[in-house]
């Protein structure tokens, strides 16, 4: 086994900590966050097969890589490593627009703090896969159920790196299961055929994700509700790892969360919930989630997971 550290610029606008803990992906394995060292490791791809890497940021636009491997890691290794990262913390993309609509739309400066912290960058897989099945395990279900459907999918079906550790399982091997396997070992009840039809149509190419990238937000959204087992609340939170942020996706966190911040804990209409960020435009659903999720780095109660 063999150990290197990486260094990674990152852009001005990046909060590592931000991004790592935006919402519960951080939670679910291979993902492991650790809150104190506020450090983030994953197990992630490589020529030589899976390899564990720990990411921490001590110092202003710069990311350290701690990873572990089998074999010293190539250049192709590294540069590979490098993109995952990317795709993983959404370096490349630009916050400024999302801030300069917060600075001319938010009333008395309501939001200026997103700017401040910045906060906006939503944590993702390395491939939409994976995020495609995690978001159908959150469905219909309590969070920790999500947590053991996601666990058992991690270590019954992927590819080791050590004892304690292994990566998400590719289409292909999820689509060599079956049903009654995934009933029985992933625990994923109805949503099992749902899991599987996916991965068989990925594997065999039917359903190619690459070409998400090429749509605009409605062609998208269609795209998106067509995958059995993705509703409109699965759908909207697709959207947003994505990149576009108008759907609200809302849920039986959200609603409460939003109730409790704003009316005293008094039921509200989603029409209402709409209509307070709906001046924030193709942004809506990036400031309410970000919004909702304020309470998590002050008060650790209020982190649901």
């Amino acid at each position: 086994m063999t150990q290197q550290k990486i260094k990674l610029r990152t852009p001005p606008d990046f909060s590592f900590w931000r991004t790592a803990f935006s919402h519960g992906w951080c939670a679910l394995e291979p993902f492991a966050l650790d809150r104190q060292q506020r450090r983030l490791t994953r197990v992630l791809r490589s020529t030589q097969g899976p390899i564990l890497v720990e990411m921490t940021s001590e110092a202003s636009e710069v990311l350290q890589l701690l990873v572990r491997s089998r074999q010293p890691l190539t250049k192709p290794d590294v540069t590979t490593l490098k993109q995952q990262v990317a795709v993983i913390l959404r370096l490349e993309e630009s916050l400024e627009s999302f801030y300069a609509t917060l600075d001319r739309v938010s009333a008395n400066g309501e939001f200026g703090w997103i700017r401040q912290e910045r906060a906006g960058r939503l944590l993702r897989s390395p491939d939409l896969f994976e995020d495609v099945v995690k978001m159908i395990c959150t469905t219909n279900c309590a969070w920790s159920a999500t947590e053991r459907m996601v666990m058992n999918l991690v270590n019954k079906l992927g590819t080791r790196f050590d004892d304690k550790h292994a990566d998400f399982p590719t289409a292909a091997q999820l689509a060599a299961s079956t049903d009654e396997f995934l009933v029985r070992e992933i625990r994923s009840g109805y949503r099992s055929r749902y899991l599987l039809e996916l991965a068989q149509r990925v594997a065999g190419g039917q359903l190619d994700f690459s070409r998400w990238f090429q749509l605009d937000e409605e062609e998208l959204y269609k795209e998106i509700v067509c995958i059995k087992g993705v509703g409109p609340y699965a759908a909207g939170n697709l959207m947003r790892l994505l990149g576009h942020y108008r759907h609200l996706a809302l849920d039986s966190w959200c609603r409460p969360q939003y109730s409790k911040i704003y009316r005293n804990g008094r039921k509200v209409s989603d029409k209402t919930i709409a209509r307070h960020y709906g001046k924030y435009g193709q942004w809506s659903g990036l400031v309410l989630w970000i919004d909702l999720t304020r309470e998590w780095f002050g008060d650790p109660s209020e982190r649901p997971f």
